[in-house]
């Protein structure tokens, strides 16, 4: 871990006391009223708070890009130092949790891909209306009787993006119109994301024992 996101944690964690003694003012402050603050005074303990509000969310999310425990905690305050850099960049248009979620999304896709030293896709996907007739929609109850083991293999083995877009989906129940928001593309190419990551699960999980 870097000296620079070691002395962010300490800071963010470790509030001095007179910070603690004026706590009691933030904590009925919604989350866009507590991002406004945080802002205004560029104040890293107080962006602590917001921290304590989200870091089991964005642990979780960067827990399903990771291949392990250690790799998501380092990936969550990775999140969390861009998020105290880039905190202005939120205008609320969005509920601050739905903003939060997709920065945390972008930022684990592109952490994966930069790895693999894969080229991040052009959000804009031509979608022909003949392209949905070429195969079958893959039905959700396949998905949903595969066994555990096998799935979480299929889920190593699928990129980045076909893995998100099927943990969204169906791990975290969001809507097309809410994956629409959150990948920040177009309903078609939702719907086509989302058929191609299924099909190509279940072309995985065919092929192993």
């Amino acid at each position: 871990m870097t000296f620079l996101k070691n002395l962010f944690l300490i800071l963010i964690s470790n509030p001095d006391k007179a910070f603690l003694e004026k706590e009691d003012l933030y904590v009925h402050l919604s989350d866009e009223e507590l991002v406004k603050q945080i802002v205004a005074d560029n104040d890293p303990m107080l962006f602590g708070k917001l921290y304590d509000r989200y870091v089991k969310m964005v642990y979780n999310k960067c827990y399903g890009f990771a291949k392990s425990a250690d790799e998501a905690e380092d990936l969550t305050q990775d999140v969390f130092l861009q998020l105290f850099i880039k905190l202005r960049t939120f205008k609320g248009k969005s509920k601050f949790s739905t903003w939060l979620y997709s920065f945390t999304y972008n930022f684990c896709v592109n952490y994966v891909n930069r790895n693999k030293q894969l080229k991040i896709r052009d959000k804009s996907v031509q979608v022909e209306s003949s392209e949905y007739k070429l195969t079958e929609e893959v039905p959700d109850e396949s998905l949903f009787e595969m066994k555990a083991d096998k799935l979480k293999k299929c889920l190593e083995i699928i990129s980045a993006e076909e893995r998100s877009i099927l943990l969204l989906k169906y791990q975290d129940g969001a809507s097309i119109k809410e994956l629409v928001n959150l990948l920040d593309i177009g309903e078609s190419a939702v719907k086509m994301r989302l058929k191609r990551a299924k099909e190509r699960l279940l072309e995985i999980y065919n092929t192993l024992e």
